[in-house]
């Protein structure tokens, strides 16, 4: 009974052995089937964002700063462009993304407006960014050219080539202001007045000038009063001369011809140019037949032949007046 004891005990300890070794080995199979999890399971590829920034003469722009802001307003990424004007910001999950300029890093320079961005997974996207020039700040004044007076209303346009960029028109104080887009770094430009202010000629000459981006540059223009034309003095009449009479013995509108009166004509006086004979001896007053109707440029015709009628009355009535006393004197010879 003992030995049977015994070989029980023994048995207890072979089994007891055997699940002490095995134990072991079932306590390490839960931390071999990790890895193969995870690789069933894998993390979305990140994409990447890579810009280059010049400005609108092509040449690069260092040193211009750009924030990246995820969907939800945070921020995703940050950066300064090198030497060439590149910049790469890496490691970001698919999505769209808003990307801020914030600085030029030229004073040359305006930044650019903010613009959406889309990343795909495993690729990277390329922005070109340019940045265009800042303008030039333009001052204008108009003058008067003697006493330099600041003139209020003149119209001036400035431009290159054949474009128009701005337009000015000086204000009640004679200057304006305002800014020409620039495209380079330095640049020539023309100014050519419209309009004149009032009471002035307009400046007709073509001015150029040199502006540069960012900078203010003051643009005058002269004007000249104009002028007010007199009649030029001559010895010639202003008016054409008339042949209608002054008055008897006054020069006739400067034709340098009298009109002749009565006492400077050929006509007889009164007692003998307008008394004519009757038959029966009496003497009576002879009507003129050849009065004026009326005064104007004809006067002198109606006075020239009113002076000949009245001549051959007179003459006329002489002979009568001889013949008559003639005869009496025939009649009585006794001389009574």
């Amino acid at each position: 009974m003992h030995a049977r004891l015994v070989r029980s005990a023994a048995a207890l300890a072979v089994a007891a052995a055997g699940t002490l070794t095995w134990a072991p080995a079932a306590s390490a199979e839960p931390s071999e089937p990790t890895p193969s999890a995870s690789a069933e399971t894998p993390a979305p590829d990140a994409g990447s964002v890579e810009i280059t920034t010049k400005d609108t003469a092509g040449d690069a722009l260092p040193g211009a700063v750009f924030l990246l802001l995820d969907s939800a307003g945070q921020e995703a990424g940050r950066g300064t462009t090198d030497a060439q004007g590149k910049l790469t910001l890496s490691d970001l999950a698919p999505g769209v993304y808003r990307l801020k300029e914030t600085a030029s890093g030229s004073p040359l320079h305006e930044v650019v407006a903010d613009q959406d961005v889309i990343v795909t997974p495993g690729a990277t996207t390329r922005l070109t960014i340019t940045d265009p020039f800042k303008a030039a700040k333009v001052f204008l004044q108009a003058k008067d050219d003697k006493t330099g007076k600041l003139l209020p209303g003149a119209t001036v346009n400035i431009g290159t080539g054949t474009s128009t960029l701005l337009t000015l028109t000086t204000g009640v104080k004679g200057t304006a202001s305002g800014e020409l887009p620039m495209s380079s770094r330095k640049a020539q430009f023309w100014v050519k007045e419209i309009k004149a202010p009032a009471g002035y000629d307009l400046y007709k000459t073509t001015k150029t000038f040199t502006a540069a981006p960012g900078g203010p540059v003051t643009v005058t223009v002269t004007n000249a009063k104009t002028t007010t034309l007199k009649p030029e003095p001559s010895g010639k009449p202003t008016h054409t001369p008339t042949d209608t009479p002054a008055g008897p013995g006054k020069p006739n509108g400067g034709t340098g011809r009298v009109t002749p009166s009565a006492s400077d004509s050929d006509t007889p006086e009164p007692d003998s140019s307008t008394i004519a004979a009757t038959p029966d001896g009496d003497s009576t007053p002879k009507t003129p037949t050849g009065s004026l109707a009326h005064t104007g440029a004809d006067a002198t015709p109606w006075l020239i032949s009113g002076a000949a009628i009245l001549i051959a009355a007179g003459g006329g009535a002489l002979a009568v007046t001889r013949r008559s006393r003639t005869g009496s004197h025939t009649e009585d010879p006794t001389g009574s």
